[in-house]
This record gives structure tokens, C-alpha cells and sequence, in this order.
């Protein structure tokens, strides 16, 4: 996210490896031809008649999102160029194909039945500004600030303390603490700066053991499952909560504290389960570790007042529903107060992590394209999803979506599957009730989209970890199935039991 926090070369060098991997002959050409599959995929949808899509009513305007929406998904899954340029492109092409404000031979000569709804240019470009995304951005904030002023290294010696020596205890610190920084923190800088205070405990192990594995699978498998537990801990708990608070949508006003209160519980259990789960394959040899992390927290004025407005912020999120301050207004808190003591610097704002938001946002558009266009009303009508089984629709939806996620970009997961599922669980709100309603519904794909992590590419921490070159990919990827499935089960036991008794739902 930044240069400046413990383990930032590890992003960085990252960083590097992707670029190096695509600039090299072999990659360039492998990213050439996805490229050409993709916008042939697009053109090929784009002409074909109307009538070959099998949605009554379908029109022009209609006919180009499906077209853009088809080129997003196979760019997404390619990755032939960065997720956040895929999703500004179709931003882009959706403002110049598909608005009110597009271009004229798009509009001009065709009738209006047969051309359809065009979208708001307007509501295009304001996904760019989405209360959504100020909520990141004031996480961003924060955790930039904490870097700044030691508070992170701070807090992870204070948490990790209570531990002790013994292995099967620091395996349960590290995942404990990697979990809590990701609530709030992004998973990708969570995982470096922890596997950065892991690397000389790492090397105090005996060579042939097992726990050095279980330490090093610990990191992502936390930050993974951190995430969840709040708003902030991951894109796809922001892009379910989107549609669920939607005053033009949903409407339903889940707090900040209010989603804390069945997910904490949630992931703390996964945390415990997770640490089993690896003690069980990676036994210690060394029974006893001693940490060495090194830092310290600043204690001038400047650093105080971060810890205190952290603190405040933190404490707001989740009182918000009692002091009405929604969650996305508390976001910019602490970026008006950082700014104006200096601790937040224009520097600082170049580093903030754009192109996570970038990316967002384009899901967004996408889902403005669907709903305004009418598109997504459409389909909805084509496919008798009111004749489905309410149950088979929120699991099937839960399993596609963890099995997407372990291949592409969780957030890209969410922005595919998150506005089509709205719809579609709008459309059988009747069915749906008894089981929590569409809350149930998108909340589950906020879950399964954090809960891929089978392969070093699910996600950024699973390659950080991989690059310790502890971690075999059949080791990952037994790990990440066993808390993957345990993680469904779990979860959507927990939102059906949630949604029957009327804790969560319409």
C-alpha cells in the first residue's frame, strides 16, 4: 500500500515478480492473446441479433452491457492487465456506449424501443465517489497513519506478548493478531508486515520441521478470514453492504457495528479452527519460540492524537447505529484530522491504495449499467428463479462464488456476482424471508469470496507466503479447501440460523 511499514518490501518485491513475469516474451504474448479473446468475445456479443440472446425484450443498450459485462469477466479471470485498468476501461466503455451522454452514432437513428434505457453519465461517474469508497479510503488513512507512527508495531508486540513462548501458543498469537489488523488494515499489508515480525522466529526453528510451514500458512489464512469482520476488512463486505443499504434499493441500513456483531463471533471461531487445523499438519519440533520485534510507537503529539482518534474512530464504527453517524461519514474523521495536524501528507495520498478503489468502483458502474439499463430486470424475468429452492439459490450462489474466488481477484468475484444476485434475490424476496432474505444472500458472497484461498493466486497474502519458499502449493491448497468448506458450513448455518430468528433480513 505504502513504503514506509514493516514488510513493505515484500509487496514491493511482489510487485516486481508480476512485472517481470508479464514483460517477459512469453508473458507479453500470453497477455496479447487473452486480450484478442476477450474484445472478440465482446464484438461476437455485441453483433449478434438481439432475438439470439433468449431475454424477451432485450435492446440495443441492453445487448452492449451483456457485451461489456462478458469482456469484464474474461479480463478478470485473464488478469492479462492489472483488475482496477479492467474496471476503469469498462467504465470507459460503458460512459461512451451506453449513457445518456455517449457517443452519437450509439443513440442518433435508432428508435427508442429498440434502443432502450440509457444510463446516467452522472451515476457512472459517481461511483467514483461512493460513500463505499470513502469508507476505504478512511481505512486507508488510518493504517497509513499507524505506520507512520509506530502504532502498528506497537500493537503487535502488545498483543502478542500475552502468548508467551510456547510454539502451539505463538502460532495462535500470529493468527490472533494477523486477524485483527486485517479488520481494519488491508489484507495485503496485514500479511507483509506480519510475515516481516515472523521472519526471525522462522529462522529459529529447526529446518526439518513442520511449524515453520503452519507459521508461514498461518499469516494468509488470517488475514483472509481477518478480513470478514468488518466493513472495512475486505472490497467484498463493502460491495454486499452497497446493495443492502441502497436508499434507492434495499434500504436496509445495516451499521457497521451491526454486521461486527455476527461476524466477529463468526471469524473468531474460524481463527480457532484455523489454528487447530494447522497444529494437526504441522506439528512443532521446538516447543518453545521466543519473538524479537523490533520498533517502537512515537509518543510526540502528533502521534498521540492518531492514537486517540484511531481509538474514537474504531469506537464510532461501532456505536454508529446508536449515535447515527453513518459508518462512511466516521471514514472521514480521521482523514480530516490526520490531514490538518500533518501526519497525512499529499505523499500520503499518493500512496494510498487506488487502484483497490479503482476497482470497486468499476464493479459499481457495472451494476448502475445492469439496474438502469433494465437489463438486469430482464434476465431476472427469463429465468424462473421464483420456481428454485430459496436454499439451492443461496448455497449454489455461495459455492460459484468461492470457486471463482479461488482463481481471480475476490473483489472481482463480488463485483460479477454481487449485482446480479441483488436483483435475482429481489425478484423471490417472498421465498428468500424465511431464511433472512437477500441479506442471507449477499452476505454469504461476502463470505465465500474471502473464504478462497486454495492457490498462491486466490489471493495477495497467499503469494506473500509463498515467496518465504516454506509453502508447497499442495500444502496451500490443503489448508485452503479444509477452511474453505468448514468456513461455508459454518457461516451459512450461522445467517440461516441469523435470518430465521429475524437478527438479519428484509
Amino acid at each position: 500500500m505504502f513504503k514506509r511499514f514493516p514488510g513493505s518490501h515484500k509487496m514491493l518485491e511482489l510487485q516486481r515478480k508480476k512485472l517481470q513475469s508479464l514483460m517477459s516474451k512469453e508473458g507479453l504474448m500470453a497477455r496479447l492473446v487473452k486480450i484478442f479473446i476477450a474484445v472478440i468475445a465482446m464484438i461476437t456479443l455485441w453483433a449478434m441479433p438481439t432475438s439470439a440472446f433468449g431475454i424477451e425484450g432485450l435492446t440495443f443498450v441492453e445487448q452492449r452491457v451483456i457485451a461489456i459485462f462478458a469482456f469484464a469477466t474474461l479480463m478478470w479471470v485473464f488478469n492479462a492487465i492489472p483488475a482496477w485498468t479492467t474496471s476503469t476501461f469498462v467504465v470507459v466503455l460503458l460512459l461512451f456506449t451506453t449513457s445518456d451522454s455517449s457517443l452519437w452514432f450509439f443513440r442518433d437513428g435508432i428508435p427508442t424501443e429498440e434502443l432502450g434505457n440509457l444510463t446516467s453519465y452522472k451515476s457512472l461517474m459517481a461511483c467514483f465517489a461512493d460513500p463505499i469508497i470513502m469508507l476505504f479510503i478512511g481505512g486507508f488513512i488510518i493504517a497509513i497513519a499507524a505506520t507512520k507512527t509506530g502504532l502498528d508495531v506497537k500493537l503487535a508486540k502488545v498483543m502478542l506478548k500475552p502468548f508467551g513462548t510456547q510454539s502451539k501458543y505463538v502460532l495462535l498469537g500470529f493468527i490472533i493478531v494477523t486477524a485483527v489488523f486485517s479488520m481494519f488494515l488491508s489484507n495485503t499489508a496485514t500479511a507483509a508486515m506480519m510475515l516481516t515480525f515472523l521472519a526471525p522466529v522462522l529462522k529459529a526453528l529447526p529446518a526439518d520441521g513442520k511449524g515453520k510451514i503452519g507459521l508461514a500458512l498461518a499469516i494468509p489464512v488470517a488475514a483472509n478470514i481477518g478480513g470478514m469482520g468488518t466493513p472495512i476488512g475486505t472490497p467484498p463486505n463493502a460491495i454486499a453492504l452497497k446493495y443492502l443499504n441502497d436508499p434507492e434499493g434495499m434500504n436496509m441500513n445495516i451499521g457497521f457495528g451491526e454486521w461486527m456483531a455476527f461476524m466477529i463471533p463468526f471469524t473468531l471461531l474460524l481463527v480457532f479452527i484455523s489454528w487447530v487445523v494447522l497444529l494437526k499438519l504441522f506439528p512443532f519440533k521446538q516447543k518453545t519460540i521466543h519473538l524479537d520485534i523490533k520498533g517502537e510507537a512515537k509518543k510526540d503529539w502528533r502521534s498521540i492524537t492518531v492514537y486517540i482518534v484511531f481509538a474514537f474512530t474504531v469506537l464510532l464504527w461501532i456505536l454508529d447505529k446508536y449515535t447515527g453517524v453513518n459508518s462512511n461519514v466516521v471514514a472521514m474523521l480521521p482523514v480530516g484530522v490526520f490531514c490538518v495536524i500533518g501526519v497525512i501528507t499529499r505523499r500520503d495520498l499518493e500512496e494510498i491504495s487506488w487502484g483497490v478503489l479503482w476497482m470497486v468502483a468499476g464493479g459499481f458502474a457495472l451494476g448502475v449499467a445492469l439496474n438502469q439499463t433494465g437489463l438486469a430486470g430482464h434476465v431476472i424475468n427469463s429465468i424462473p428463479f421464483n420456481t428454485w429452492s430459496p436454499l439451492l439459490v443461496i448455497i449454489g450462489s455461495g459455492l460459484i462464488c468461492y470457486a471463482m474466488a479461488n482463481f481471480i481477484s475476490h473483489t472481482a468475484t463480488a463485483n460479477l456476482l454481487v449485482p446480479i444476485l441483488a436483483v435475482a434475490g429481489g425478484s423471490m424476496a417472498t421465498e428468500l424471508a424465511p431464511l433472512g432474505g437477500v441479506s442471507t444472500l449477499l452476505i454469504g458472497v461476502a463470505i465465500a469470496s474471502s473464504l478462497g484461498m486454495i492457490l498462491p493466486i486466490s489471493t495477495p497474502p497467499n503469494a506473500m507466503a509463498q515467496a518465504t519458499g516454506l509453502i508447497k502449493e499442495k500444502d496451500m491448497a490443503k489448508v485452503g479447501i479444509i477452511m474453505g468448506l468448514i468456513g461455508l458450513v459454518i457461516g451459512y448455518i450461522m445467517l440461516i440460523i441469523l435470518g430465521t430468528n429475524g437478527f438479519i433480513g428484509d
